[in-house]
């Protein structure tokens, strides 16, 4: 048994936002936990590839929306999404808060991650 708290993890910018990784690949788990906060009135175009996310809101308020706009999520505390398929997506704040979310990954991130834009415009890793 052990504790980590946000503030002995580095905080990753990641373009909208940042994030710290509570819980990586190099903890014995099987999967990693991230505190990520989204900055208000930002929208980010993101897939991961290699992972399936689930994200808990805590703070703030915002909106997922699925590859083509089709298909909207507003997300308040008490909210998961969840990206069961490396869904291409919309990730946005609302413009008066940041959204706050616990972030999880299976498999487990390293914690080096950094976002990349690919051909069609979303950010993955």
């Amino acid at each position: 048994m052990y504790t980590r708290s946000i503030n002995d993890v580095e905080k990753v910018e990641w373009g909208a936002g940042t994030s710290q990784r509570v819980l990586t690949a190099e903890d014995p788990m099987g999967f990693a936990v991230a505190h990520t906060v989204v900055r208000k009135g930002t929208s980010s175009r993101l897939q991961y590839r290699n992972h399936l996310e689930a994200c808990y809101c805590i703070g703030g308020s915002g909106t997922v929306w699925n590859e083509d706009r089709s298909q909207r999520y507003d997300i308040v505390p008490g909210t998961i999404y969840v990206l069961d398929q490396h869904d291409k997506h919309y990730l946005e704040a609302s413009d008066d808060e940041d959204l706050i979310l616990v972030s999880i990954f299976n498999p487990p991130i390293t914690g080096k991650e950094k976002h990349t834009l690919s051909e069609d415009g979303f950010s993955s890793y």
